[in-house]
């Protein structure tokens, strides 16, 4: 199904859209470069409790790995949006079978 065959059925209802969670957060976190966010900032968490500011160190630390939950949380939400939005993202979230269309419902 192409993207404009896809938008068509979706906004007339005609389409049903799975998305596979867990491939959808893997692929969220690595088309963001979700590691390279966060490791830094975890790392920049360990240095500031190592010069002695604990409590600013666990607070930056637990914001890093909320963070995370939260990317990770939102991942189907943003596969469909970007795939409305996007039809190179479209093409590649079918192809890797994270988006399943399923029309005539």
């Amino acid at each position: 199904m192409t993207h404009a065959e896809f938008l068509a059925a979706y906004r007339a209802g005609r389409a049903k859209v799975s998305i596979d969670r867990d491939a959808a957060r893997r692929f969220v976190a690595g088309r963001g470069l979700l590691p390279f966010l966060l490791l830094p900032v975890l790392g920049l968490s360990v240095a500031i409790a190592v010069i002695g500011h604990f409590i600013i160190g666990a607070i930056v630390f637990v914001l890093a790995l909320a963070l995370r939950q939260l990317v990770r949380a939102s991942a189907q939400g943003f596969v469909l949006q970007r795939a409305l939005h996007d039809e190179r993202f479209y093409r590649d979230a079918v192809a890797a079978r994270i988006l399943r269309v399923d029309e005539g419902v």
